[in-house]
């Protein structure tokens, strides 16, 4: 078998958080509602860096199990997943899913999604998207930081369809997409025009144009598939180059 990736420091630091806050969901010690210990707290618990706590519930909240509520705190999410028990990821695993698979389901759900948000939606939403847009264009040379609020964005496209049922199928697949993602987001290009992509679908949901809104959300989930196909382990990318004879600039 080969040998397993290196873990970096600073993943096992993040991880270190995700494990401790799960730890105290499944013990019951934190329930859904309550509210985390102050960052500056938490973080000399786990001797971790602020840094370091802010990623991993940053993770956490892109799971959906944590609400980070700004200028208030971070909280459990009311209804949080089961962490112990097999997510789409695994079954993935298992069955051999395939990326365009996926891309496939995305496509047809969370377009439709968008269009149902465009009709449903209410004033909350709309003020929810537009900060998540601000934070995506503020992050866009923070990969692993852009990818969070990229997920968030998607996950309250989904909460304003106002369909609980179809949001909680969109659940389990952005939480498999996420944790899929963040292991190559950091070789992504071109963040800037994919925040652009998202304030153009935040734009026809406000404007209550679901045609449009279902339009957008097609062409940016296409754009992400061909974009994430580039998105190859440093190793893979090295040894087509080889192959091809050199490297090619992506238009």
């Amino acid at each position: 078998m080969p040998a397993p990736p290196t873990i970096s420091p600073e993943s096992h630091r993040t991880m270190q958080v995700v494990n401790h806050v799960r730890s105290l969901i499944e013990k019951g010690t934190l329930q859904p509602g309550d509210k985390l210990p102050p960052e500056r707290e938490l973080a000399r618990t786990l001797n971790v860096s602020r840094a370091s706590l802010r990623t991993g519930i940053g993770y956490l909240a892109a799971m959906g199990v944590m609400k980070i509520r700004h200028g208030v705190g971070t909280f459990v999410a009311d209804g949080p997943p089961d962490l112990g028990k097999a997510s789409l990821s695994f079954m993935g695993a298992l069955h051999g899913f395939q990326s365009w698979q996926m891309f496939e389901a995305r496509i047809i759900l969370e377009s439709n999604l968008a269009a149902l948000a465009a009709e449903r939606s209410k004033d909350e939403h709309h003020a929810a998207l537009a900060e998540e847009v601000a934070e995506m264009f503020a992050a866009v040379d923070a990969p692993i930081e852009y990818l969070i609020h990229d997920v968030l964005f998607h996950r309250i496209i989904a909460q304003a369809s106002g369909n609980p049922i179809l949001a909680a199928v969109m659940e389990t697949i952005t939480s498999t997409m996420y944790d899929k993602r963040r292991k190559t987001v950091e070789r992504s290009i071109d963040l800037r025009e994919s925040a652009a992509m998202h304030r153009e679908i935040y734009r026809a949901v406000r404007g209550r144009k679901p045609d449009e809104a279902r339009n957008l959300m097609e062409q940016h989930l296409r754009m992400a598939q061909a974009a994430q196909g580039m998105e190859r382990p440093i190793e893979r990318r090295t040894s087509a180059l080889r192959e091809t004879g050199g490297a090619r600039r992506v238009e």
